[in-house]
């Protein structure tokens, strides 16, 4: 759908952004932190040439390549051709959309890992990855993302919510034009309630569409990073396991007479179509994050070291994303509801000298919050 109303870019109003990181081989990231550690140990056992294919090498890494540790974590750094030493403490991702797994946090088993992201990733930090979703053109996650599908713009430049990747004096100009205070988190709730898929994000002057449309994005971005008070449906409506799960469910469909959602002979209910229909660049959310704990990896590879029975923990976090789905699809049609014609434009951002932000400020901050070791326990100079 064409627009004609001089929407700025997000580009221009979050000028900072990183491509995606690239993890070059799939072991290294799963859904339980317990299997990571076991494909490491066996990593660790094997000896050369055999250790060399079970690292699976590409260019960018190789059982010999020497590189530093990654921000804030304390992987090992010697080459892992002689490496000995325990796994890294598997850290929380976002691997794919609506889908938190496990990733072991070593530089030395990633192709590209985007270090400036682990500098700035913290509790407060708030990341939007854009994807080409014409529903979701952008997620918001508080995990590092890893998902493969567009780039990444925190909403901090630097750790505890410090120095917001805006435009400068975006903030400012919007405050005079609406008459309220405007906060970096407001400004990420609209660009979530706002954003179109070809990443233009129409601005208004209108107070109470501007109230509207940072209330929505809030509830979205409360749903998406899923942190404070959990989500539940209103009573009645809220997801049980009706009928014990197996201990390895293969197949996975859904009765939209029952409202059910059937893992094998186990059953989970109600289940709203919405929730199960729900789809993010044409993949069934649902389907897709059964898959990721049910699919068997490659005979003798480090990914086939999984879990021999279904977990506890993934029939919880099963029941919480059936209920973000369902909360998500109401959203989705307010979303759709909401008409926002740009009255702020782009050309008045630049009469404003608003716009365009300075070279600086697409690139990453500086952060030297703590020394960070580099390759073979030197450490490195930022």
């Amino acid at each position: 759908m064409p627009y004609d109303d001089d929407a700025p870019l997000l580009a221009d109003l979050m000028p900072w952004s990183v491509a995606p990181p690239r993890p070059g081989r799939a072991w290294p990231t799963a859904p339980d932190p317990a299997c990571l550690r076991a494909r490491w140990d066996a990593l660790l056992k094997a000896e050369l040439p055999d250790r060399e294919a079970l690292f699976e090498p590409s260019r960018a890494r190789t059982l010999h390549s020497a590189v530093g540790q990654l921000p804030g974590r304390t992987g090992g750094t010697e080459r892992l051709a002689r490496a000995e030493g325990p796994c890294a403490e598997p850290v929380r991702v976002l691997a794919a959309p609506f889908d938190e797994q496990w990733l072991i946090p070593d530089h030395r088993l990633l192709d590209a890992a985007r270090p400036e992201l682990w500098r700035v990733a913290d509790e407060r930090q708030v990341f939007l990855v854009e994807t080409p979703d014409e529903h979701h053109p952008l997620l918001a996650t508080g995990l590092l993302p890893t998902l493969r599908t567009g780039r990444i713009r925190p909403l901090h430049r630097r750790p505890a919510a410090a120095d917001p990747n805006l435009a400068p004096g975006l903030l400012d100009h919007l405050a005079a034009r609406l008459g309220v205070q405007v906060t970096p988190l407001d400004l990420a709730a609209w660009f979530l309630a706002a954003a179109r898929p070809d990443r233009t994000v129409p601005l208004t002057d209108d107070a109470e569409l501007w109230s509207s449309g940072v209330a929505s994005g809030r509830r979205l971005l409360w749903l998406l990073r899923r942190d404070g008070d959990r989500p539940k449906l209103p009573g009645g409506r809220r997801p049980y396991v009706r009928a014990p799960l197996p201990p390895r469910p293969a197949t996975l469909h859904y009765d939209p007479e029952e409202e059910a959602l059937h893992l094998d002979e186990g059953r989970v209910s109600p289940v709203p179509a919405g929730a199960w229909e729900y789809e993010l660049n044409g993949v069934r959310v649902l389907e897709s994050w059964f898959t990721a704990r049910t699919a068997p990896g490659t005979p003798g590879a480090l990914e086939a070291i999984r879990p021999t029975t279904w977990l506890q923990s993934w029939t919880s976090e099963l029941l919480e994303l059936i209920t973000v789905l369902a909360l998500l699809t109401e959203v989705r049609a307010q979303k759709a509801d909401l008409t926002i014609p740009s009255t702020i434009t782009a050309t008045d951002l630049r009469h404003s000298s608003v716009l365009p932000p300075p070279h600086s400020s697409h690139r990453p901050a500086s952060v030297l919050d703590h020394p960070e070791e580099g390759p073979e326990g030197q450490f490195a100079l930022l």
